[in-house]
């Protein structure tokens, strides 16, 4: 079964790993006492060897002292139950005067013997001599330069197993206890740590589309948690100016709809309600038509912004001559100029190609002129020009309109947004010109900038990667 709290994996872990390390420390330490009780014995054994072997060597009684026993308390602490000594001659053999001490007698292996021919002592761990292992050591008595005699003692290494078993029933009752204090451990810590993001959930689970003020609460810690908390807090922000942004883009399209819809009902409902002239119905329907081009239009550019923000916009990528597309918007905007009394000009028109969807490119070259001379006063002049720009087609269209405050020229690429002097001269449009010309600048892999002042005019400049 899969643990889906995050609290108890954390103790789990926890729990796990403080095992882990305890059964790792364990079986260190069992090994380490192993090592330091063979190295206490093998040194209590050289000590009863030299021992015995200055009492041989010195030729002072026998063999075998009376304070025998003292003499293994003195080197380990206690006499030993079986105990073994054995003095040999220089070749192995058991001196005939003296018997053994011990369970039995003491073998000299071949590698002992030829140590010991050498002057060395040798350590041996020995099987069959009793229950447990015995930890012999042949030491070689010399005297005058030469072996006169050995010595063996050995000492059962039932003590040792004694004290290593010892060492593990203590580990077994302590395990149990150690990890019941860690798991409650654990599981403290982990309920602390978590808390947080416990008070975060809760004021995540009272925020709504409706209510996306709310923000989760941060430790001030500078932590993980606090730093989540700001990740949070980020979100939180952007969905609610997406919501916000989303609500107004309705209530704007809204608007925008309305109005034509509007008119359009009301000169039916004025033509249906007696009879007219073939005149009147001409204008009536002249007048629906123009009211449904602006719905149309109003319709294809939301469709076309939707199809750019899911990324499905359809481009017909093909090598387009931008100096025969600006000289075509020229002719074009020439009379709608002519009209509003300002004098539209070409200004250097340089041979540049991309590869690009014509018709796109048009529509956003034809949004920018109409907002140009839509917003410059009579008299005022508009500029297109096109030049190369460090692997760049720059297309520039520039005014001497009104000009943009510095407040709204970070909001003109918005949908439907329209400057309060622009609402105040009573231009028309929906706001949509702006923002699907950056959005098909964007979609060719290129950018929007704008340079304007209040009173001075402004100056958008369209930039498309060149063909390579």
């Amino acid at each position: 079964m899969r643990i889906r709290s995050i609290r108890a994996r954390l103790t789990l872990w926890y729990t796990s790993l403080l095992t882990a390390t305890f059964i790792l420390l364990g079986g260190v330490g069992y090994g380490l006492l192993g090592y330091s009780l063979s190295k206490e014995t093998d040194a209590a054994l050289r000590g009863v060897a030299q021992a015995l072997a200055e009492r041989e060597g010195g030729g002072v009684g026998g063999f075998v002292p009376p304070d025998i026993d003292d003499l293994f308390r003195r080197f380990f602490g206690f006499s030993p139950m079986d105990r073994y000594f054995e003095r040999l001659d220089p070749f192995g053999r058991l001196d005939p005067g003296q018997p053994p001490f011990g369970p039995g007698k003491l073998p000299l292996s071949p590698q002992a013997r030829k140590n010991a021919s050498e002057g060395l002592p040798t350590f041996e761990t020995m099987e069959g001599l009793g229950p447990y292992p015995v930890r012999v050591l042949t030491w070689p008595v010399i005297k005058a330069g030469r072996v006169i005699s050995l010595v063996q003692v050995g000492m059962s290494r039932e003590n040792v197993y004694a004290t290593q078993r010892r060492f593990l029933l203590a580990l077994a009752a302590v395990l149990p206890i150690a990890l019941l204090l860690a798991g409650g451990g654990g599981w403290m810590l982990a309920r602390r740590a978590l808390r947080p993001v416990d008070r975060m959930t809760e004021t995540a689970r009272r925020i709504s589309a409706e209510h996306l003020t709310g923000r989760v609460d941060e430790t001030g810690a500078g932590d993980e948690l606090d730093r989540l908390g700001q990740t949070l807090n980020a979100m939180l922000g952007r969905l609610d100016a997406a919501f916000q942004e989303m609500r107004q883009f309705t209530a704007d399209a809204s608007h925008e709809l309305q109005t034509p819809l509007t008119i359009l009902k009301g000169e039916m409902e004025v033509a249906l309600r007696s009879p007219r002239s073939p005149e009147e119905y001409q204008r009536i329907l002249k007048s629906a038509l123009e009211e449904i081009d602006r719905i149309a239009r109003l319709v294809d550019g939301l469709l076309l912004l939707a199809r750019a923000d899911a990324g499905v916009l359809r481009m017909d990528r093909r090598p387009a001559d931008l100096a025969q597309l600006v000289e075509e918007v020229y002719g074009q905007t020439r009379i709608l100029a002519e009209a509003r009394s300002v004098n539209l000009r070409l200004g250097p028109v340089e041979p540049i190609s991309v590869q690009g969807d014509y018709a796109h490119l048009r529509r956003l070259l034809l949004n920018l002129v109409d907002n140009a001379v839509k917003y410059t006063l009579p008299g005022g002049h508009v500029t297109i020009s096109l030049q190369p720009s460090g692997g760049w087609a720059s297309i520039r269209v520039g005014d001497t309109g009104m000009g943009i405050p510095p407040e709204d020229q970070a909001r003109i690429f918005q949908r439907f947004y329209r400057s309060a002097e622009a609402r105040s001269r009573g231009e028309g449009g929906a706001g949509l010109g702006l923002c699907i010309a950056r959005s098909i600048a964007e979609a060719h892999g290129g950018r929007i900038e704008v340079e304007s002042a209040t009173g001075r005019g402004s100056t958008f400049t369209v930039l498309l990667p060149t063909q390579s």
